[in-house]
């Protein structure tokens, strides 16, 4: 799999501890590192994936549709490295890359053509137009 940009959605919701997730998302500067953890025993999805920004502050959710693909290579420990993208009305953008290769941003001015305004909480992602899923 290709690196690509994944919604990292649920920001509106709480975190059982700590500060908010908008908050968590507020604190993310373009380029940096996040944290994916598995909840294979999450109530509503065996393949939920948790978001954690730089400060452990769990900013949202990989999108199901998503989470669905990349949670299996979670579990085999196939490396994927993640990193903050944008924020978004409904969350922000994450960049992921697989294997070894490391998370690129994308140029600018693509990144601000990913507008999520007026969309649902759960907005879909933004793929590479070469991504081959």
């Amino acid at each position: 799999m290709q690196a690509l940009s994944l919604a990292i959605v649920g920001a509106a919701h709480p975190n059982k501890r700590g500060p908010t997730r908008r908050f968590g998302i507020s604190l993310c500067r373009p380029g940096d590192p996040l944290e994916l953890r598995r909840e294979p025993k999450n109530e509503f999805d065996e393949y939920a994936i948790a978001v954690f920004g730089p400060q452990d502050i769990q900013i949202g959710y990989v999108r199901s549709e998503r989470a669905v693909l990349i949670a299996p290579m979670l579990d085999r420990g196939r490396e994927v490295a993640i990193i903050f993208q944008a924020e978004t009305e409904s969350g922000c953008w994450a960049r992921v890359a697989f294997d070894g290769e490391l998370p690129v941003l994308p140029p600018i001015d693509e990144m601000e053509e990913t507008s999520t305004e007026g969309v649902d909480d759960d907005p879909g992602f933004w793929p590479d137009e070469a991504a081959e899923e």
